[in-house]
């Protein structure tokens, strides 16, 4: 069974950048469509931005679009998010998830989760 693992979450002041990695064990992302969503207590997960086998990007909401970028690295079997000019609005757990389904923004196309790491963006 594969494995998704998290990294590079923090405590940041406002302005300041953080770059996420999410690392594949036991599957090559490869064959997989890879997102991040974001979640904050009491609220759904959020779709923030997905990357596609192919290298396309899905952009995320407004709320980040011009500050986040996803990539991948297939040689190395990750994922990152890198995330500029952090706000206190951004500060949640953030989790990596794969899927074969094609363009997907919604929680229920992704089979396969990390455990979320936390980005906490203090003012």
């Amino acid at each position: 069974q594969g494995q998704l693992v998290e990294s590079g979450g923090g405590l940041v002041q406002a302005g300041e950048s953080l770059r996420l990695s999410c690392a594949a064990s036991g599957r090559t992302i490869t064959s997989y469509n890879m997102g991040w969503f974001r979640q904050t207590p009491g609220n759904e997960r959020e779709f923030v931005a997905a990357i596609m086998q192919t290298g396309y990007v899905i952009n995320s909401a407004d709320s980040v679009k011009g500050r986040f970028a996803i990539s991948r690295d297939n040689a190395k079997n990750t994922v990152y998010l890198q995330m500029n000019s952090l706000k206190p609005e951004d500060t949640a757990v953030y989790y990596c998830a794969a899927t074969l389904y094609w363009n997907g923004k919604t929680t229920q196309e992704y089979p396969y989760w990390g455990q979320g790491t936390q980005v906490t963006v203090s003012s």
